[in-house]
């Protein structure tokens, strides 16, 4: 008798029959929508370069807030654009600092509940120079200067998490700023606020229209000596493994798609919460592949997702959030 051949193809012949045996589940809940907060109000400014995202006033941010809610999606990340700049990047432990007003009039919402408010722990957008960091002249060039930078990157976690951040997430990749913001929690009373650090961000040329979104381009150089070189999965693992021991409670990889890779290493080693960041140039990429009809556009957006998850990611940080969501009710 023959041994028959296996035929995969039993299991797929019906909507029903796939979704039965389906490995990877993408749901609202699992996606965290960013939003980017600026002065004003009735403020809702298109950015050219990621069509359906906007600069929004605090009250614009809200009702984007609330269709989150009603939507399921499990958070939002907060990023904010300051009336003013300066050199230390005082705005972003302003207590009455854009995004600080943006946590607490969310929080004071009931209809919000139901998300987890991220905010994000960075200088860039908050510093004349679009630096992540604290500027210092060696040899007449200014370069950022890593353990300085530490002292204002503490007083900002602090500062969003007296303003009702849910969660803080360093994305600045300056060495021991998890720490420094495990301790500076601690000894103000927020030893319960977890730190979602950006473990393994790369330096990568897919940031660019998210620095048009928070007006957060370098003014000068580039970021390629603090953030990580794209071409190394072994030294990710060893950021990811130090600030793990440095206190941090979660792990976000950035950029997602063309790091997957790292996201999959990370889940094989790695027992604690694992997000990709799905970020600005990833999304403008497929979004002007919708609008030029070369690429069918809710299949192409959950494929994207689904993707990430399969490579480990427990939850995404994505502009496609609420799009997704509509997609899969």
């Amino acid at each position: 008798m023959d041994t028959p051949f296996l035929r995969m193809r039993r299991l797929r012949q019906t909507p029903a029959l796939r979704s039965l045996v389906r490995e990877t589940a993408l749901a609202p809940s699992q996606l965290i929508y960013p939003l980017f907060l600026c002065p004003g109000e009735g403020v809702r400014r298109e950015i050219s370069s990621m069509p359906g995202v906007f600069n929004l006033s605090l009250d614009e941010a809200e009702k984007e807030a609330e269709e989150a809610a009603r939507l399921g999606l499990g958070g939002l990340l907060l990023f904010g654009l300051p009336e003013s700049k300066d050199e230390q990047g005082s705005g972003a432990w302003a207590e009455d600092g854009i995004v600080q007003q943006g946590l607490t009039r969310l929080k004071r919402n009931r209809a919000l509940r139901s998300l987890v408010l991220i905010a994000d722990v960075c200088l860039c957008e908050y510093t004349s120079h679009g630096h992540c960091g604290v500027l210092h002249a060696i040899d007449g060039e200014q370069h950022v200067h890593n353990d300085l930078s530490l002292i204002p990157l503490a007083r900002t976690a602090v500062s969003l998490a007296r303003a009702g951040a849910d969660i803080v997430a360093p994305s600045d990749m300056m060495d021991g700023r998890v720490a420094a913001i495990r301790r500076a929690l601690d000894a103000s009373g927020r030893e319960n606020t977890p730190i979602l650090s950006y473990a393994a961000k790369f330096a990568s040329a897919f940031y660019g229209p998210f620095r048009e979104a928070a007006d957060s381009a370098p003014q000068f150089g580039d970021r390629r000596a603090y953030q990580m070189d794209g071409a190394n999965l072994l030294e990710a693992m060893r950021e990811i493994e130090g600030d793990l021991a440095e206190g941090a409670d979660m792990i976000l990889m950035k950029p997602a798609m063309p790091y997957a890779d790292v996201i999959r290493a990370a889940r094989d080693r790695f027992d604690v919460p694992i997000g990709a960041y799905q970020v600005s140039g990833e999304y403008a990429m497929l979004k002007a592949a919708f609008e030029r009809g070369w690429l069918e556009p809710e299949r192409a957006m959950l494929e994207s997702l689904v993707g990430l998850r399969r490579a480990g990611a427990g939850f995404i940080v994505t502009y496609f959030a609420k799009d997704a969501a509509k997609a899969l009710a």
